[in-house]
């Protein structure tokens, strides 16, 4: 091994990781795999702001209604928040190399590389483009203390607050744009081949773009946060009875907030507009410190372990559900784009995260990492990692 460790780095024990994160990563992606394929696979994404008919049955629109509620951004809140604590996990560990900055530089240029290629050939909801550029931008407050970093945390938070209540003039579509692409999904996604669902998905990119312009300052608050819990100990060591009075605390203001909204019970105008993105991220901070509080128990332990495979596969099986549900639902594929109600697509969707739990299972019994992991790891250090185990075993 080289004197900073990081040309030829140890693969981390298995004792070393944190379940509990990992937990929360594999019930995290159940969350963002649910309403990525209710409403981005299944139908356009622009329907949502677009008004709706009143044609889904009763028990489509109480799905929807629940994933709406208790599921919508909160699952993505809770991957953001994980990836900036991961950050901040890589960051302490490669302290002592002198090749520490450059090495982070290259673990997020090659995210944005695998995030092109997604956003661009395989689905235009991609998330790994924004997680990279917000990235660069949070690396240098890791080299600062502890309270710069909750300082940025709620400056970004509230810059993304201040523009749900003045939304930037000019940026979002109009009401005419957006119906034409719903029409234009409709029309080409299940019956066009691939080229032609190619062609399309990089028109929609304008539009993508916006949406992410509103989100990208919650993203760096979100993975300012996350690096935060990670240096206060908070993740590392969790006291379970403060964890679970911050998750019940956050659940019920979230909550509360959220259903107001839903239910206009809060005056209408600019304080209205806080209360859904402010309750998403509350009760994304509840479910968090409720799994992470519980997974650290002996009964969570045995009732959650099968999520941790999936969670130390994030990124595999992330992708691969893009793979699969553009198979599934654009016209290369089955074509069942705009065919499915609600409670259809969801049980697609259970199923084949079902399918990712046990393949995520069998796959780290054998291997130290998921295949894309191995490859991201092999192209950040610029040489390739142990991936059987038992070359892991001759290494050590």
């Amino acid at each position: 091994m080289t004197s900073d460790g990081a040309a030829f780095p140890r693969p981390i024990n298995p004792a070393e990781r944190i379940d509990a994160i990992d937990v929360l990563r594999g019930v995290a992606l159940l969350g963002v795999l649910a309403i990525n394929v209710v409403t981005i696979f299944r139908v356009s994404i622009f329907e949502r702001f677009l008004p709706q008919n009143a044609l889904a049955s009763p028990i489509d629109s109480a799905v929807e209604t629940i994933l709406m509620l208790a599921v919508d951004l909160k699952a993505l809140t809770l991957f953001s928040l994980l990836f900036g604590a991961g950050l901040a996990i890589q960051f302490e560990r490669l302290a002592t190399s002198e090749r520490r900055t450059s090495l982070l530089l290259r673990r997020l240029a090659v995210l944005l590389g695998f995030g092109f290629i997604h956003l661009c050939l395989i689905w235009n909801g991609d998330i790994l483009t924004e997680y990279a550029l917000a990235g660069f931008i949070v690396l240098p407050f890791l080299f600062g203390p502890r309270w710069l970093l909750a300082i940025a945390a709620l400056a970004s938070l509230g810059l993304y607050l201040a523009m749900q209540v003045f939304p930037p003039p000019g940026l979002w579509p109009g009401t005419a744009a957006l119906s034409q692409d719903v029409v234009e999904a409709h029309r080409i996604y299940p019956t066009g081949g691939f080229l032609d669902v190619l062609a399309f998905r990089l028109r929609e990119l304008p539009l993508f773009a916006a949406l992410h312009v509103y989100i990208f300052p919650r993203t760096i608050g979100l993975f300012l946060l996350g690096a935060f819990a990670w240096r206060t100990g908070i993740l590392r060591n969790p006291p379970r009875h403060l964890l679970f009075s911050i998750a019940a605390a956050c659940i019920g203001l979230g909550a509360a907030l959220i259903l107001c909204h839903a239910g206009g019970f809060i005056a209408p105008g600019r304080i209205r507009a806080l209360a859904e993105p402010l309750g998403t991220i509350l009760l994304a901070l509840g479910y968090g410190a409720a799994i992470i509080g519980f997974a650290n128990l002996a009964s969570g332990k045995r009732l959650l372990g099968w999520a941790a495979p999936l969670g130390r596969m994030a990124f595999t099986n992330y992708l691969a559900q893009s793979l699969i549900f553009g198979w599934i639902f654009y016209g290369y594929g089955l074509g069942l784009f705009g065919r499915l109600g609600v409670a259809s697509a969801l049980a697609i969707g259970v199923a084949v995260y079902i399918g990712q739990v046990f393949f995520s299972a069998w796959w780290l019994r054998r291997y130290r990492y998921g295949p894309v992991e191995w490859l991201w790891r092999t192209l950040m250090y610029g040489a390739a990692q142990p991936m059987a185990r038992l070359q892991i075993e001759a290494v050590r």
